[in-house]
């Protein structure tokens, strides 16, 4: 079976994104604020004579020359910049953290979303970085050290089922924080990009389509249904989440998103992408989905040159 053929009926032209699916994909790297800016990055790039340009949607981005490996620039070693696929910053810029906030990014390893998501806070508040892979988390704390990241404490749990105790920091809101039913304090943000079949992937890895089963997307599907359920749980009334993945399976995406706002109190909110997108589908496979599932976003590789992935914001009820 081809996984990306039984997308033909949801993609309006299959061709260009088959095609875009077989291309490699562009190297890019995102700017960490916390120790540089754009201009100063790319002032060090030329200086290196290392090939470069903007990418337009995003002044942090700069996509690189084919001939360039980010890992062997040295903005790269001191951690001025972190090799990160381009759609793969959209989330961050979508759950858009204040500095001072209690953030939670429960599958966090190995750091390129939690690097992001501390230079928007400045670096100030709490990020809580989680991941269940012990071996992953060694990764994830390098990442945050060479980026300068001084916010952040690192856990190693089932994201399913957190049971992360107070970490300290400001107490303000505290009253539309409270605590949850299990002493959990709640967090005012949690970004959950959840493992996934990985098919948005496949530009930089062709295999991932040869390890594709419907009984592994099915499977995975009810481990994101978990996670992003604990997510909502454990953030504050009125508080956000976001969900993404880089599969373009609707049964991790839309599926996953009508569980949820069936089985917790929130609801899916329109929000805006600075990249060429779609709506997300309400009808996949003779199922129908809440019809606010529409308000998700689909990037397919064909649209900006990039991989493929999946977006959505939730609210928590207040």
């Amino acid at each position: 079976m081809d996984p990306l053929a039984r997308y033909d009926p949801i993609v309006a032209d299959p061709e260009a994104f088959r095609a875009a699916c077989e291309r490699p994909l562009p190297s890019v790297v995102r700017v960490n604020g916390i120790k540089a800016t754009p201009d100063r990055v790319a002032r060090a790039f030329e200086a290196a004579g290392v090939g470069f340009e903007p990418v337009g949607w995003h002044d942090g981005l700069f996509r690189l020359a084919d001939d360039v490996s980010p890992g062997n620039t040295w903005p790269f070693v001191h951690g001025w910049v972190y090799g990160q696929e381009e759609v793969s910053a959209l989330p961050a810029r979508v759950l858009d953290p204040d500095p001072g906030e209690r953030v939670l990014d429960p599958c966090a390893a190995p750091g390129s979303k939690t690097t992001q998501l501390a230079a928007l806070m400045d670096d100030e508040g709490l990020l809580v970085a989680n991941d269940s892979n012990l071996g992953r988390l060694s990764a994830l704390r390098a990442n945050a050290e060479r980026c300068g990241v001084t916010s952040v404490a690192v856990t190693n749990a089932d994201a399913r089922h957190l049971s992360l105790k107070s970490f300290g920091g400001s107490e303000r809101r505290s009253e539309a924080r409270r605590t949850t039913s299990d002493g959990v304090e709640p967090f005012d943000r949690a970004l959950v990009d959840v493992p996934c079949s990985c098919e948005g992937t496949v530009r930089k890895n062709p295999d991932v389509l040869e390890e594709w089963s419907p009984s592994h997307v099915e499977g995975i599907a009810g481990v994101q249904r978990d996670i992003l359920g604990r997510a909502v749980e454990v953030t504050r009334p009125g508080g956000t989440v976001v969900y993404s993945t880089c599969t373009f399976a609707p049964e991790e995406n839309e599926a996953v998103l009508d569980d949820v706002i069936a089985d917790h109190d929130c609801q899916l909110v329109e929000f805006d992408l600075d990249v060429e997108h779609v709506a997300g589908v309400a009808e996949w496979d003779g199922d129908r989905y809440d019809p606010s599932v529409r308000r998700a976003k689909r990037v397919y590789p064909h649209h900006n040159d990039t991989g493929g992935f999946f977006c959505a914001k939730l609210e928590v009820a207040a």
